[in-house]
């Protein structure tokens, strides 16, 4: 074994790790004072049922060695419990139980995802009981077409996706981003919209510093996620490491000018989602471009973003911290874009339309795209729909009105000499 490797997905795992806070700190300054620890409360909840289900079966599911070798899903069998993985395989360059630890928190980060679709009208036990079944039957089999490679010896059959088709998605922006988005998108249509949706002063955001905040760790959290990919110390890692600097910064600026021209002022809730759209799009493209391709795909993510997230008014669903116009669409924009900016220069070593490399992969990208759309989508919706019937996803009007704190957890953020006693705390002098 590399112990520069090991150390360098062992860092990678815990920068991956740190995104769960950062996307609370992203969602939670986005919306009102009232609602800001239920939304903490998803992404810390929804991301720690995961990570016990990855121990007992997840990651079986998703790196098993394909069932029939369709690859479709992961024989459940192979790892459960994942105790199989404690023996060292010394001609490995990592340890599998570290690969299987950097890959449990990619499954914890996406369904955190979700839950910005429903912030502020979700019962939390409704939320933890489909963020468990959803990682289950959407994120676990999506994670396997798309992460699980076949070995070199034939004797592992991998994902259909990841080693049929040779479609290219570095770090995630199929399984991860496009998943999250298209399932957020079906969850927030079936709970319907907040109650006064759109015009809501009590879901406005309450902290912009601490989205500002949330967004810069994201920003560190993903060189982790990207670069970490590379599963190596090496100049893979290096190269996306750059690409991924760049295309953010570029992103940022790009929704920022775009906001100056249409709405006169450069707004620091755009900056930060500006950084947010590029990263989703140079995910599944850092591997396979230039730094030009790079800031190229950034940019086109950042202007393009900005215009997606207003879809929601215009369509009428409640998005409410913008999944769909962010993750959706610029995880669609940088897979798609693969196919043009793709240089074998870069370490995916395959060229693009626009390197000489005729329009096989971007039509390879989009069948990726459209399956995982489709998939996410369809199975996510008809979830929701069934769990809505047996239990009910919204919390009671009047309860979602005063803010989802209280109700769910007893608790407030912010207290004043005006608030009751909180109903779960022992009263304080």
């Amino acid at each position: 074994m590399d112990s520069g490797n090991v150390a360098w997905i062992l860092a990678s795992s815990a920068l991956v790790c740190m995104m769960i806070p950062a996307l609370a700190l992203f969602y939670g300054g986005m919306v009102g004072s009232r609602r800001i620890l239920n939304m903490m409360m998803m992404c810390f909840g929804g991301a720690s049922l995961v990570a016990v289900l990855w121990a007992l079966f997840g990651y079986s599911m998703a790196f098993g060695n394909s069932v029939g070798g369709l690859g479709l899903i992961g024989d459940i069998t192979e790892f459960p419990g994942m105790g199989q993985l404690l023996a060292a395989d010394e001609a490995a360059s990592i340890p599998v139980v570290l690969f299987a630890a950097f890959q449990l928190f990619f499954a914890c980060v996406t369904t955190a995802l979700v839950a910005g679709a429903a912030a502020g009208r979700m019962k939390f036990g409704a939320w933890m009981l489909f963020a468990g079944i959803w990682a289950t039957i959407v994120y676990f089999p999506i994670a396997h077409w798309v992460f699980a490679f076949s070995s070199a010896d034939g004797s592992v059959t991998g994902g259909w996706i990841a080693s049929g088709i040779k479609a290219i998605d570095f770090a995630g922006g199929t399984a991860v981003h496009m998943n999250a988005g298209a399932a957020a998108l079906a969850l927030a249509l079936v709970l319907g919209k907040s109650s006064g949706w759109p015009k809501m002063e009590h879901t406005k955001p309450h902290s912009r510093p601490l989205v500002l905040v949330g967004a810069g760790l994201l920003w560190v959290g993903w060189f982790g996620f990207n670069a970490g990919s590379a599963l190596s110390a090496g100049q893979s890692a290096s190269v996306v490491f750059l690409n991924t600097a760049v295309a953010a910064s570029a992103g940022l600026l790009a929704w920022a000018l775009v906001e100056r021209l249409r709405h006169g002022a450069a707004t620091s809730m755009g900056a930060a989602s500006g950084l947010i759209s590029a990263l989703v799009a140079i995910t599944p493209a850092c591997g396979a471009v230039s730094p030009l391709g790079a800031l190229a795909i950034g940019a086109i993510a950042g202007a393009v973003c900005s215009l997606a997230i207003e879809l929601k008014f215009r369509l009428g669903y409640d998005d409410s911290l913008d999944v769909v116009g962010v993750h959706l669409v610029g995880g669609i924009i940088g897979t798609l874009l693969v196919g043009l900016f793709a240089t074998d220069a870069a370490p995916n070593a395959v060229n693009g339309l626009f390197y000489g490399g005729g329009a096989e992969l971007l039509g390879v990208q989009a069948l990726a795209t459209v399956t995982v759309l489709a998939y996410s989508f369809g199975i996510t919706w008809i979830l929701a729909k069934i769990l809505d019937r047996l239990i009910g996803l919204r919390i009671k009007p009047e309860d979602e009105m005063r803010g989802i704190d209280i109700a769910a957890h007893s608790e407030l953020a912010y207290l004043t000499d005006e608030d009751p006693v909180e109903l779960g705390s022992p009263q304080r002098a």
